[in-house]
């Protein structure tokens, strides 16, 4: 009974812990789906290889969380795996083996609960931000509220296609900002990061952009080619923003 009280302690901190480091990663600009699945990445030693893992590595605050996070990880598996087999093994009676098991499943129910319940998901992420801001030295920023990261707008990233509509163009023949669509930055090879472009910067093929707009208009920006297609629908998505834009000034007049 004992193995299996501590088996339930040991995934209690080990969501917890991974809660904790989700949240300090998003402090460091990671999205919270990117954050979540990265901390949880590490806490396993599963070492998922992807572009967002380097963005990590290249980050001195990320990656001193994710080394804790590893090493803390390492100790808490190799605890549980030890507490499971204890409640099986020690017991000498079924009685009490089936009670170790009822234990483990009750308290696994209520971890999976936990996990799932955004009343507790939001209660615990407003204890967690107090307490980075209090002891540590963590930039605290909300960036999905600075961003607006909400009624569809989204931040996301793409290579342009050799024969997407916006290879070879200048940001001034794109027109993007009509659309309602922001370019943050181009990382291009053997070239380096461009921040913040200006009009003149021109598009080349297997450039990563960066691009901050509503969802929709971004999934059309990423399926147009070079044909007639593309240049109509630039002109929906214009005629779209335009229209939005005279709303909110007409709701901001009758306020």
């Amino acid at each position: 009974m004992v193995a299996a009280f501590t088996l339930f302690l040991i995934v209690s901190l080990s969501a917890l812990i991974t809660k904790i480091a989700a949240i300090a990663l998003e402090h460091t600009g990671l999205s919270t789906e990117s954050a979540k699945f990265q901390a949880r990445s590490a806490y396993t030693s599963t070492g998922f290889s992807t572009a967002e893992s380097e963005s990590i590595m290249k980050h001195p605050v990320r990656r001193k969380i994710i080394y804790n996070l590893m090493l803390i990880g390492n100790a808490g598996i190799v605890t549980a795996m030890s507490s499971l087999i204890l409640t099986f093994v020690l017991p000498d009676t079924l009685a009490s083996r089936l009670y170790g098991l009822l234990i483990i499943i009750a308290g696994m129910t209520v971890i999976f609960w936990a996990i799932r319940s955004k009343w507790v998901d939001r209660g615990l992420s407003r204890i967690i931000n107090r307490l980075l801001r209090k002891y540590t030295d963590l930039e605290i920023h909300d960036f999905a509220a600075v961003l607006h990261l909400k009624d569809d707008y989204t931040i996301t990233e793409a290579r342009v296609d050799h024969d997407g509509w916006m290879a070879h163009r200048t940001l001034e023949e794109l027109c993007l900002r009509e659309e309602g669509i922001t370019i943050l930055g181009v990382d291009r090879k053997d070239q380096g990061y461009f921040g913040s472009p200006s009009g003149a910067f021109k598009m080349l093929p297997e450039d990563l952009v960066t691009l901050y707009g509503k969802a929709e208009g971004i999934k059309s920006l990423y399926s147009r080619k070079n044909d007639w297609y593309a240049q109509r629908e630039h002109e929906l998505f214009v005629k779209k923003e335009e229209e939005r834009r005279q709303e909110e000034q007409e709701k901001q007049s009758a306020t």
